[in-house]
């Protein structure tokens, strides 16, 4: 991994010792040497030769400054529950390719060019992945068609976390199916895994930037998974929520080269805006952990709010990102993309949220399935199946809740619709 900081630090110190040997320098940086007098006119008005003069060092004879290493910065986007209900489904066999292979990119483009644009994006995959053929199953028991994972990954995901109460809806069979698709699409993941070896991995992303590549950890956790037993007792298959477990598991991030620690956290009451006693309670301890950046939450089904802890951000709850419950539909309609810029601290290589944003979404439920950015769609008056008036309460409820923890004082902020 390429720290871009200290190496040129260390350049720069070579220089500068180099510098100190070779000549001393006035603080102007002219030679402190002092050169022969020029010739001069004698009384009779005939120069007279004085010695010859050394030859000076010219400036682009000099050691040039190290420059200046660029500070590292990236952004981060994240979204909510990829809940594969049998209208996302039916959409994406209507949007099929020539070739009749069900696609479901259509139903994201309205939310692709902030993913894209994105240096990390992450998804929460919160169902199993069903074989090519099915069957496929939706609530209870999740069983999704596989295609929406290269649909992911083309609307511009980089990393999915999977650690969710339907983890195990089709045993290991699906956790195993599940993660050979998103290694097949190229899209990173946490929270699930298929080997002991694998579950003790840590999902590093390296995330380019103009000043170098930034270590970014993804860690996740569920808090339980519905009742169904770790698979033949495989208890490391997935991860539960417990303190000192992410606790330790991020410490062993930092310990593995991650500069960034990123936590997903599959949580809170279902359709239930405010956080529960359990995200209430570990929120604030996990994020004043030195080795956790960023809380990012679901399960909710509904947007929960945001807050500030000196400086570190917890998303409480994304909402859904694609979802088609049955009634009451309302607020389970409505969801969050948050954007978070992490940029470099030039004196300790450390690394701090300098911008925190988020753009209230939509998913339709009527014809054509999609997921809509609320204020663009508003703005441009492409209100598609959702009509103007349910995206207008969708904006009102969507920013109370989002703010109602003092987010926007902390710096909170609205992306630009346009």
């Amino acid at each position: 991994m390429n720290r871009v900081g200290p190496l040129a630090g260390i350049v720069a110190s070579s220089v500068l010792a180099l510098a100190a040997c070779g000549s001393d320098e006035t603080p102007g940086g002219d030679s402190a040497q002092t050169a022969s007098p020029s010739p001069s006119a004698e009384p009779g008005g005939a120069p007279t030769a004085s010695p010859t003069a050394a030859p000076t060092e010219s400036a682009s004879d000099s050691p040039s400054p190290a420059p200046t290493p660029e500070v590292r910065a990236f952004t981060l986007a994240a979204t909510g529950d990829v809940l594969l209900h049998e209208p996302l489904w039916t959409q994406a066999r209507l949007d099929a390719d020539p070739d009749g292979t069900w696609n479901f990119s259509p139903q994201l483009r309205h939310v692709r060019p902030v993913i894209e644009a994105a240096d990390l994006a992450v998804c929460h995959l919160e169902v199993p992945i069903a074989p090519v053929d099915g069957p496929f199953e939706a609530y209870p028991t999740f069983s999704g068609p596989p295609q929406i994972v290269p649909a992911l990954a083309e609307t511009g995901y980089d990393a999915c976390t999977t650690a969710s109460n339907h983890t195990f809806d089709q045993g290991a069979a699906g956790v195993d199916r599940t993660l050979d698709a998103l290694d097949d699409a190229g899209l990173s993941h946490a929270g699930s895994a298929r080997t002991p070896e694998e579950a003790d991995e840590v999902t590093i992303v390296d995330v380019d930037t103009p000043g170098g590549p930034v270590a970014v950890a993804l860690i996740s956790y569920t808090f339980g998974f519905n009742g169904i037993p770790y698979p033949d007792g495989e208890t490391w298959r997935s991860n539960l929520i417990e303190r000192d477990a992410i606790l330790d598991d991020a410490a062993a991030a930092r310990e593995s080269g991650a500069e960034v620690v990123v936590v997903s956290m599959h949580w809170g009451d279902e359709y239930v805006h405010e956080p529960n006693a359990q995200q209430s309670e570990l929120a604030p301890t996990l994020i004043a952990s030195p080795d956790i950046d960023l809380l990012l939450g679901h399960h909710a089904h509904v947007v929960q709010p945001v807050e500030e802890f000196d400086g570190q951000w917890v998303v409480y709850g994304m909402g859904n990102m694609m979802a088609n419950h049955a009634e009451p539909k309302g607020p389970r309609s409505e969801g969050l993309l948050v954007r978070f810029t992490f940029s470099e601290e030039p004196d300790d290589g450390s690394f701090t949220v300098t911008a925190a944003e988020y753009l209230p979404l939509y998913q339709t439920y009527e014809p054509p399935v999609e997921v809509l950015d609320v204020p663009g769609a508003l703005a441009a008056g492409e209100v598609g199946s959702a009509g103007q008036d349910r995206l207008e309460q969708a904006l009102d409820r969507t920013v109370e809740i989002v703010e109602s923890r003092k987010a926007a004082d902390a710096g909170l902020s609205m992306i630009d619709a346009g």
